[in-house]
Order: structure tokens, then sequence, then C-alpha cells
């Protein structure tokens, strides 16, 4: 189990101190480039409308970009309710390859971004990513000092694989940490409906599985449109933002 009081030693790391216009200079919407080991990532982000309560730092999987239809209504969404919103592209997909490397290299480039891009962010963080995105997110997210975890379309268990193959040990992560869990998955996702899901939180954390919030978006792995999965993680926000 991750140590519960990591997070907030992190955050407290990680919370440099600005003069109030600069502050404002790094909320802007902006597109940047990150330098990794492995190649520059891209970062683009989309300011938040008025006061900023938080930023969501969110990453693609590994079979698209962040084209994809529900980051693009997440970013598109998110600022109108006080959330500046940065999509990262990871380095392999700005580099043109098709497929993304191990974990371990996912790992390494999201730390280097993070700390390339944590001026530009608000205060509150939350990782979020889709897919692959989302095992990172969860990886790292009590390591890295992030407030939350956005998980979309978590990649449970591989389409014909047994509960050997399960992924819920990277999904609880963050919980185990004392972090907030919000996952969003397609109601026939392959890799695990919003049930499946739900049921093997239970086996993982008891009662603890009460405190994540599961919740179902039409379609399956791809979700069949943006804006409802765009709706729930701001009417998710909402709820949970102090």
């Amino acid at each position: 189990m991750a140590d519960p009081t990591l997070p907030e030693e992190a955050r407290q790391r990680r919370r440099p101190t600005l003069p109030e216009e600069a502050r404002q200079r790094r909320l802007e919407g902006a597109r940047r480039e990150a330098s990794t080991a492995q190649g520059p990532a891209r970062i683009h982000i989309t300011a938040a409308k008025g006061t900023t309560r938080g930023s969501l730092l969110l990453t693609h999987g590994a079979g698209g970009g962040v084209d994809a239809k529900d980051l693009a209504a997440i970013a598109a969404t998110l600022p109108e309710h006080g959330w500046q919103v940065a999509l990262v592209e990871m380095p392999w997909r700005v580099a043109g390859k098709k497929v993304a490397p191990m974990p371990p290299k996912l790992d390494a480039a999201w730390r280097e971004i993070v700390v390339a891009v944590r001026g530009d962010l608000a205060d509150r963080v939350v990782f979020g990513g889709r897919s692959a995105g989302a095992r990172v997110a969860c990886r790292l997210a009590a390591e890295l000092g992030a407030d939350g975890v956005l998980a979309l379309s978590f990649p449970l268990v591989p389409p014909g694989k047994g509960p050997d193959k399960s992924r819920i040990g990277e999904l609880v992560l963050p919980v185990e940490a004392g972090l907030p869990l919000h996952v969003v998955q397609g109601a026939r996702d392959p890799f695990g409906s919003p049930d499946a899901v739900r049921e093997a939180l239970r086996g993982a954390l008891g009662d603890g599985s009460a405190d994540v919030h599961v919740d179902e978006a039409p379609g399956t792995h791809s979700f069949t449109g943006g804006q409802a999965v765009a709706d729930l993680v701001a009417a998710h926000l909402e709820s949970t933002a102090p």
C-alpha cells in the first residue's frame, strides 16, 4: 500500500511561490513543448474562464492522440467550469510513431513532462488519461503530488484474458494513497464494463470502493460521443471541488 502521507508532502514540494502577475500568465491558453529523454512532448493548454479552480493534466491512450473526441470535448467543456485543461501528446506520438512504448518509458516521460509544465498549471492539479494514459496517471499520481485522478476507459483486463491479467492493482494506487479517483467507462467496453470495474474495486478495496466514483458513458472503449463524457467529468468536478 502506498504511503498516505506522500501526496501532501509532494504537493508542498511542487508549489512554487510566484508573483501574482506571473501566476496569471501561467494560466493563459498556450501550446508548448516539453523536453524529455525520449524527445519532445507537446502540451495544448486551454485556459479556464473566470477564476481558475484547478488544472486537469490529461493524456491520450496507446491507439490515438489528443484529438480523440472525449479529450477534445473535455478541453472545450471544462474551462467553462473554471478548469484549465492541458492535453499532453506523449513523445512517441509527437515523433509520429504508431506504437506506444512499454509502461516504464511512458512513466519516465510523464515524470519529465510534469516537471516541465508544473509552473504553467494551477495549484490544484488532477492527473488524467484515457486507456494506457489512465494507467500512467494512476501509477504516478501519488509520487508526483497530484490532487486526484481521472481514468477514462481504464483497460482493466485485455479482451480474451483472464482475471490474472487484471490491472486493478494500478487503478487502486491513487485510492490507497488517499487521492480521489473518478472512472468513466464505456457501457460496452471490452476491457471492462462499468460493473466489472466496480466489482474489481470492491474485491481490491472492500468498503473503500464506495469512495471511487465510476460513471457509465455510451459506447465501447472509444465511447460513442465525447460530450457525454465531458459532461460526466464536469459534473463530478463540480460536486467534489472545494
